[in-house]
């Protein structure tokens, strides 16, 4: 993985990184933390500006991050509903409950939306739930535009200051990810034992 995405960014430039980064959000497991170093590590080669491989990570990011939101928004919460009340149980969610995330989504879905494309693992999903429950656009794409920038910038710049060492940016936040992941499926675990259905 990591010679590929070398080689293509070494091939494409700018173009390449944010083609990477499109790619990234719409299929996972495509690492961020490798593209971006890499391109850290470009700039800091000359062969490319620091900010100019920022740019061009956000944007391609971001791009990705609209088509997901477009497609939940198009999907919209309400055709979900026949799908929580069938397997709610599953879910860990019955209806009363969507409403009640949806009200705090409300009031609380810009800093979720902020935060979350900062945090590995749960970054590419965060487009999910704003789409769905129809988030204004604009709000939307400056949430994540801060947040997807400030990541990008934070990977970049790692690169950028490691040079050749920049697998240990990916060394030092697998593990994070990793105990997102672990901590997200014993919530979810959790939630499925306790769950009981709103009589």
């Amino acid at each position: 993985m990591g010679d590929w995405v070398v080689r293509l960014i070494e091939q494409s430039g700018y173009l390449g990184v944010a083609f990477l980064m499109f790619l990234e959000t719409i299929f996972p497991p495509i690492p961020s933390e490798v593209i971006m170093s890499v391109a850290g590590v470009t700039a800091a080669k000359g062969e490319m500006s620091l900010g100019g491989a920022i740019a061009a990570g956000t944007a391609g990011a971001m791009l990705g991050n609209i088509v997901w939101y477009l497609a939940a928004r198009a999907l919209g919460i309400i055709r979900l509903k026949p799908i929580i009340d069938r397997f709610g149980r599953w879910i860990t969610m019955d209806w009363a409950e969507v409403q009640r995330a949806e009200r705090w989504f409300l009031q609380n879905g810009t800093f979720f939306v902020f935060l979350g494309r900062m945090l590995p693992t749960v970054r590419s999903l965060v487009s999910v739930p704003a789409g769905l429950l129809k988030m204004r656009f604009k709000t939307f794409f400056i949430a994540s535009t801060i947040g997807t920038a400030g990541w990008t910038s934070a990977l970049a710049y790692a690169g950028y200051k490691l040079r050749e060492h920049f697998s240990e940016v990916d060394q030092w936040l697998g593990p994070i990810s990793n105990a997102i992941l672990v901590t997200l499926v014993l919530a979810y675990v959790w939630r499925l034992i306790r769950y009981r259905p709103a009589s």
